[in-house]
């Protein structure tokens, strides 16, 4: 979509889930990956479009958050290997079958 990456790590799924729509509706991205550590309490998203919009989005996500942001960035004109682990990251959710969610435990 873009050549950028924007990145938040927030505490909480429901916080990131605020978070991603702020970012969203803020700016021209959509979402790349996101990751969940620490049993859900750290959620990293990482949104994708151009610079600018990834910086808008960013801004967006720190702007009032339900929980606390933990740390964020902005990663312009991304490196083939960071774009790698990006793809690594989203490869868990293409090719699936969607047709049956309710009963898969994504989060």
């Amino acid at each position: 979509m873009g050549n950028a990456y924007g990145l938040v790590e927030i505490v909480g799924v429901v916080a990131a889930m605020d978070a991603l729509d702020k970012m969203c509706k803020a700016a021209n991205v959509t979402l790349a990956t996101w990751e969940r550590r620490l049993g859900g309490r750290l959620v990293t998203l990482i949104v994708e479009g151009d610079v600018s919009d990834c910086e808008a989005a960013v801004r967006a996500a720190m702007r009032e958050p339900i929980k606390n942001v933990v740390s964020h960035g902005i990663i312009a004109n991304p490196h083939e290997e960071i774009v790698k682990l990006v793809d690594i990251s989203a490869s868990r959710f293409k090719n699936e079958d969607w047709t049956n969610f309710h009963n898969k435990t994504y989060l």
